[in-house]
């Protein structure tokens, strides 16, 4: 049997080992799991380095625990290692350690984890989430060629599972994004509120909250923190969190931005900063708002578009900002529209902006139409303007509609 094996010269790279790298290289994190993939990379190339089997243990808090077999060696009763034991202790010293002898008293297959026979243990990724892999080889192993093939497949699957990490680390800042923020419009009797926010990645840096709500009252807020993605949405989180505890003791509106603008200021860069717009609907039609640096919204009158810009600069730059409050009336017939910069500054043909002309001209166009299908065209319209491309910042628009007596 061992005559007909298929091998490369010794001290050549392994056939096989280009393409299953680079097709590990392609693949989104999370399209493959790391332990599939070891498998996929066992049968690769077992033939070419004198694999026979290999077990795959992953690390929980009191040692390694094992998770899957392949090959020879796949009915081992070591179904627990314990860092302190020598072959283990080896392999996390070492990275990579090749067990030449089986006879030796600290070789893998003296504390049963494989089968008689020279071996090989590899290490990858980092505590408390590291994955120890035990190979068991054949009696025709090239001592370079396996030293060689387990390096860079421990440097792939580490990169591999760091991603895989940092992805869930993405998830569950969503998740935890979602969970802060409201899922539906509340209820405001003789009033259409409707509202969506689209990331331009996984989790986002715009916001679009329902702060609280009672009966004859709405109180609502919008923002855009600088850049998107992960540090963007945990600027959100700090400034979602903030502005309720700061509103449900009751306070002005102004003094509570001014206290949240130097918490921000203290606790992050000078450079990262945020826009927020929060305002205070009662059912007959009076506003009461703080305009923080944001995109102004657009009220749109009978007989006029008005655009709400008092308030203050945006928060966190600066560690001493006044806010000033700034009062509106929505009559019937009034719409108001309340969007981030993702919407104006979608780009077109000739890199020509969306801008808020187009916007005003959707929402005039529209006149009557419940708020829910302003949303719509505001959003499809945007998306049209930048040819159908994928957003290149995220976007949010909320759309709050008074009809007609």
């Amino acid at each position: 049997m061992e005559e007909n094996l298929v091998r490369s010269e010794p001290g050549s790279v392994p056939q096989g080992l280009h393409g299953l790298f680079n097709r590990l290289e392609r693949q989104r994190p999370g399209a493959q799991q790391p332990d599939d993939f070891i498998e996929e990379a066992f049968h690769a190339l077992k033939e070419d380095l004198g694999l026979r089997g290999v077990l795959v243990y992953a690390e929980r808090r009191d040692g390694f625990e094992l998770g899957k077999g392949v090959g020879d060696g796949a009915d081992t009763l070591a179904e627990s290692l314990q860092p302190v034991w020598p072959p283990v202790a080896l392999v996390l010293r070492h990275r990579v350690y090749i067990f030449a002898d089986p006879e030796d008293p600290g070789s893998p297959s003296s504390f049963g984890i494989l089968p008689g026979g020279p071996s090989a243990g590899v290490v990858v990724g980092r505590r408390p989430h590291r994955r120890l892999l035990f190979f068991s080889l054949d009696w025709n192993w090239d001592r370079e060629r396996v030293d060689f093939a387990l390096n860079v497949l421990r440097a792939a699957l580490g990169l591999h599972v760091l991603e895989e990490r940092v992805r869930l680390s993405y998830k569950q800042v969503a998740e935890i994004q979602e969970s802060l923020l409201r899922e539906a419009a509340p209820r405001l009797p003789g009033w259409d509120i409707a509202f969506r926010s689209l990331p331009a990645e996984e989790v986002g840096g715009d916001f679009c909250d329902f702060i609280h709500v009672a009966e004859d009252l709405v109180s609502f807020a919008i923002g855009d923190a600088s850049g998107h993605g992960l540090p963007a949405a945990l600027l959100v989180r700090d400034i979602v969190t903030g502005l309720r505890m700061g509103l449900e003791k009751h306070l002005r509106m102004e003094h509570v931005f001014s206290r949240l603008n130097r918490v921000i200021n203290r606790s992050n860069l000078s450079s990262r900063y945020m826009s927020v717009f929060y305002g205070e609907l009662e059912s007959n039609g009076n506003l009461s708002y703080v305009n923080a640096g944001h995109q102004p919204p657009l009220l749109f009158r009978k007989d006029a578009i008005v655009e709400l810009r008092t308030g203050g600069t945006v928060i966190g730059p600066l560690p001493d900002v006044s806010f000033r409050r700034g009062h509106a009336r929505l009559d019937p017939g009034s719409v108001l529209a309340l969007f981030t910069d993702g919407i104006v500054e979608r780009r077109g043909p000739g890199d020509v902006f969306f801008e808020q002309d187009r916007l005003k001209r959707i929402v005039q166009e529209s006149h009557g139409a419940p708020a829910g299908h302003l949303l719509d065209r505001i959003i499809e319209g945007a998306y049209a303007h930048g040819g159908g491309r994928p957003w290149e910042d995220d976007v949010t628009v909320m759309v709050i509609r008074r009809p007609e007596e």
